[in-house]
């Protein structure tokens, strides 16, 4: 090539991203650049909620896997050569801890949630979901044939006014319900029960995003809509990379389900399956939500704690162990937050889109990875820092 040749390369390729760079100036502009950072400081970010992901019980089984020849990589889809002994036997364990007919074991919570609502509702169906779903959620119903429209968040009545309306104008589909039991972004829990009743009472089948209530809330950690698995108008997503402190995801429901995605779940049919190490990890994690009840318990008086020593600061009660505090502002929230994390305290600042226009917001996640004199020195230096 040239020097006249290269130039010519080179003033070519100058502008062949011209259009990403001004969409990253904008964001810039608005304080909602993101980048990628270490983890640094006293975890109050993480979803690691129980301190499951460095537990010495957890890298024991992991090492005893690798001793009795369980492989790191698949090798290829589970229907292919991909589908080891792990993978089922994890699967069997899991249905029969959280009480489901069946499950199917994904890579992903975004996988799975983006697989069940693209591949589950048929065309003609309808899908009510709340308004504040998850981004893998919006992912399947992006891909879905069916129809689908937003209820109010936690409000069944919404729900239910939305079910009748459509019936009203002759729609004989399926009905099916789209919500999560614990919200990452506001920490409020939804009110499953009346949900289950909207849902019986038009026939529909619901999906319960349990991913930050597994291994927190419920009977064994079985979380907020445990006593509703079993049923077959039930189809829960239990994410194993949270509490459970692995990762991958659980879908429990009834064994028609787990056919139907086998057989047309795209996001499972075409990806490689999950380490089978990772199986034999998440099957420890299940056996330490029964076996270390304690570990709920230190969590529960640690939010207590934190309820109270932040409140005076604006931070309001959630019922649960994310605690938003409500800035508002893009540039205010991440000043904050820079102030906190230069401080020691891995405390993040959440802008848009992630949540609605005018809702910044420091996300306070609490987890075992911290302790009561962490809560207290987080309160000293967040009051601080919002002088």
């Amino acid at each position: 090539m040239t020097g006249a040749e290269a130039e010519a390369v080179t003033l070519s390729a100058s502008g062949l991203w011209q259009g990403h760079k001004a969409d990253l100036a904008a964001l810039g502009e608005r304080a909602r650049l993101r980048s990628l950072t270490p983890r640094r400081g006293i975890d109050f970010s993480s979803n690691d909620y129980l301190a499951m992901s460095s537990s010495p019980r957890l890298a024991r089984a992991v090492k005893n896997a690798i001793e009795r020849g369980v492989p790191l990589g698949s090798g290829g889809s589970r229907l292919l050569r991909g589908n080891d002994p792990e993978h089922e036997v994890l699967e069997a364990e899991a249905a029969a801890f959280f009480g489901s007919e069946a499950a199917l074991f994904f890579s992903a919570g975004y996988a799975a949630n983006a697989a069940m609502l693209s591949t589950l509702p048929q065309r003609g169906d309808l899908i009510i979901h709340d308004e504040l779903v998850h981004a893998s959620m919006h992912e399947g119903l992006r891909l879905t044939r069916a129809t689908a429209v937003s209820a109010a968040h936690n409000d069944p009545q919404g729900f239910d006014d939305a079910a009748r309306e459509w019936r009203a104008r002759g729609n004989t589909g399926r009905i099916w319900l789209a919500f999560e039991t614990l919200y990452s972004m506001d920490g409020d829990i939804a009110p499953v029960d009346a949900f289950a009743e909207v849902a019986a009472r038009h026939d529909a089948i619901m999906f319960i995003d349990e991913a930050h209530a597994t291994g927190v809330f419920g009977r064994d950690g079985r979380g907020v809509a445990g006593h509703l698995e079993g049923r077959p108008d039930t189809v829960i997503l239990r994410t194993c990379g949270k509490a459970l402190g692995c990762e991958g995801a659980l879908v429990l429901g009834p064994r028609i389900v787990r056919d139907f995605l086998v057989n047309r779940g795209r996001a499972f049919i075409f990806s490689t399956a999950p380490s089978p190490l990772v199986c034999a990890a998440v099957r420890e994690a299940i056996r330490m939500l029964a076996d270390e009840p304690e570990r709920r318990e230190r969590l529960s008086a640690l939010v207590r704690h934190a309820e109270a020593r932040l409140a005076p600061l604006g931070v309001e009660p959630s019922g649960s162990q994310i605690l938003p505090l409500i800035l508002h502002d893009d540039a205010r929230t991440m000043a904050v937050a820079d102030k906190l994390q230069t401080a020691g305290f891995d405390v993040r600042g959440i802008r848009p889109p992630t949540v609605p226009q005018g809702t910044s917001r420091l996300r306070i996640s609490l987890t075992l990875n911290a302790t009561t004199n962490d809560v207290d020195a987080l309160a000293s230096t967040l009051e601080e820092a919002l002088k």
